[in-house]
């Protein structure tokens, strides 16, 4: 298999951690970075020996070697960014949440599928060895019949009315920015979409929320969501059987996962990998433009569109 040259478009926080991974991927190359300016493309591209380094995201489009473009600046920018992708002919994988709005996530999908391009949501968390560990135990009855379903994902992050968090006007809120993740793990698991939701929420001075619970069911099992930007939650999934459990700790970057009988700890899984976990998102990418796949089975279309239906009725009851 050849390796895929990546584009990446921003040159922040996030962006660079998914650098830092692929130096983990057999198949990609870091070709060609691109910046609001071009000190910040140049300092980022030199930071990571990356080949070329451009002042504004179309020129990265427009780059004929480009084979796939990584987007991680803030979601309110991610649909015009993944539709200029899109249209310049190029494979996007794009950090979540993928778009905004439900419509936006649409308009993409469908975009995608007309050009026959790939279009991933970056929700890299599905593609970590102990979460699918754990989805095995339970498929295996290990746990018996799940009946709870338990997910929290918050840090604090200082306030301050200008920045991204914060920002309505860059759809700051800890539900875009952290609450993605309980939806999307325990979605994970669950075989259906969660009903009879009910929502409990602080709202901020800017007008976004920081805090956020929600609860509700999935057939027969109970359903409890956290997301904060006010304190550190504990950050753990926890899969509560009628014969057991599986606790999954930090679960969004997860490494590790434990399966109890009552009180008893009777199976434990431990990837031992040396990076963060983001390279097996980008493996999962290049296989499938590889293959001539468009869409992934793992994070699928449908995947996205029911996050930003699920989002969207959370954002309403807050």
């Amino acid at each position: 298999m050849s390796k895929l040259n990546w584009g990446i478009v921003s040159a922040g926080r996030i962006a660079a951690l998914f650098c830092q991974d692929l130096a983990f991927s057999q198949n990609s190359h870091l070709y060609a970075v691109a910046a609001r300016t071009q000190a910040d493309a140049d300092k980022f591209a030199k930071q990571y020996q990356i080949d070329n380094a451009y002042q504004g995201y179309q020129r990265l489009f427009d780059d004929p070697n480009v084979d796939i473009v990584y987007i991680a600046t803030p979601h309110n920018f991610h649909f015009q960014q993944v539709y200029d992708a899109l249209m310049a002919g190029k494979h996007v994988l794009c950090e979540k949440p993928m778009t905004v709005t439900y419509d936006e996530c649409q308009i993409l999908t469908t975009l995608a599928k007309s050009k026959g391009l790939l279009l991933m949501e970056a929700l890299w968390t599905y593609f970590l060895p102990a979460l699918r560990q754990a989805k095995l135990w339970l498929d295996e009855g290990r746990i018996g019949q799940l009946k709870h379903v338990k997910v929290d994902f918050g840090y604090p992050i200082p306030f301050n009315a200008d920045g991204r968090e914060y920002n309505p006007q860059l759809a700051g809120g800890c539900l875009l920015d952290m609450g993605i993740y309980p939806l999307a793990i325990a979605d994970y698991f669950l075989t259906s979409d969660i009903s009879n939701l009910y929502v409990q929420a602080n709202v901020c001075e800017t007008g976004v929320e920081d805090d956020v619970i929600m609860i509700g069911n999935s057939d027969d099992v109970m359903v409890s969501l956290a997301t904060s930007f006010q304190c550190r939650l504990s950050n753990y999934a926890y899969l509560i059987g009628d014969k057991g459990y599986i606790v999954i700790p930090d679960a969004f970057r997860a490494s590790e996962c434990h399966l109890y009988h009552l009180d008893d700890l009777v199976d434990s899984f431990s990837d031992n990998r040396q990076s963060l976990g983001y390279h097996f998102e980008a493996d999962e990418a290049c296989r499938l433009i590889e293959q001539g796949q468009i869409e992934s089975q793992i994070v699928t279309h449908n995947h996205s569109l029911l996050f930003q239906s699920q989002l969207a009725r959370v954002k309403a009851l807050i």
